[in-house]
C-alpha cells in the first residue's frame, strides 16, 4: 500500500509518518508522474490559496482530478479540504471540485483560536484527537456526502464515496486511526481493481 502526501506546503513529513504507523508506505509528491504509483492520495493542511496556485503551476490540478475520477481514493485536511470542495463560501471559483460541499474558509477564527478536542468520528471506535488550527468548516453537503463527525453542530468530518475530508490537522497528534480509516480506503480500492 502506498499514499503520496502532496508535498507543496504542510505538515508532509507528520502525515507520512502517521501513515506509516497505520501500516502503508508513505510518499512526498512533487511531481504529477508520481501519482501513478499510488493506492491513495493526502492534501495538507496550508493555505488553499497559495496550494491552488501551486497545484495549477505544476499541473496537478487535472492530474488529481483523473486520479479521483479513477476511483482511487484522496483525503483532504484543513486547507486540504478546501482545495477538494465543490463550493467555497465567498469566491466565485473553487479548486479542485471533488467534494459536494460548500465550505467556509478560516471558519474557526485566527491562528490564535487554535484548539484540540476529542472528537466522535463515525466509523472509528473511540474519539480521535483534533488539532483545529485557523479551521475552515464544511457549511452544506450534497446527498451523496456521509457527515462522518461534527463539533458543536458544525460538519468537521466527511466522506463521499472514495474521498475523505477533515477540519483539522490528524497529523499534528499521535492518534493515527483516521489515517488508518483512509489507509482502509485505499486498500479496498486496490483489491476491488485486483478482483476485476
Amino acid at each position: 500500500m502506498k499514499i503520496g502526501v502532496l508535498a507543496l506546503q504542510g505538515a508532509v513529513t507528520e502525515h507520512i509518518r502517521s501513515i506509516e504507523r497505520a501500516g502503508a508506505e508513505g510518499v512526498a509528491i512533487k511531481q504529477v508522474q508520481q501519482l501513478d504509483e499510488l493506492d491513495g492520495l493526502i492534501l495538507p493542511g496550508g493555505e488553499s490559496t497559495t496550494i491552488g496556485k501551486l497545484m495549477r503551476k505544476y499541473g496537478f490540478m487535472e492530474a488529481i482530478r483523473a486520479f479521483a475520477a479513477a476511483g482511487k481514493p484522496v483525503f483532504g485536511t484543513c486547507a486540504g479540504l478546501i482545495v477538494m470542495a465543490k463550493r467555497i463560501q465567498g469566491q466565485d471559483e473553487a479548486h479542485l471540485e471533488l467534494m459536494d460541499m460548500t465550505v467556509s474558509r478560516n471558519a474557526f477564527g485566527r491562528q490564535r483560536e487554535s484548539f484540540e478536542t476529542d472528537l466522535p468520528v463515525k466509523g472509528i471506535d473511540e474519539t480521535v484527537r483534533a488539532v483545529f488550527i485557523r479551521a475552515p468548516l464544511i457549511e452544506s453537503v450534497g446527498e451523496q456526502v456521509e457527515v462522518l463527525s461534527t463539533y458543536k453542530d458544525e460538519i468537521v468530518t466527511a466522506r463521499q464515496g472514495h474521498l475523505l475530508a477533515c477540519s483539522y490537522h490528524p497529523e499534528l497528534t499521535d492518534d493515527y486511526r483516521l489515517h488508518a480509516y483512509f489507509v482502509d480506503m485505499a486498500r479496498a480500492y486496490k483489491q476491488s481493481v485486483e478482483a476485476k
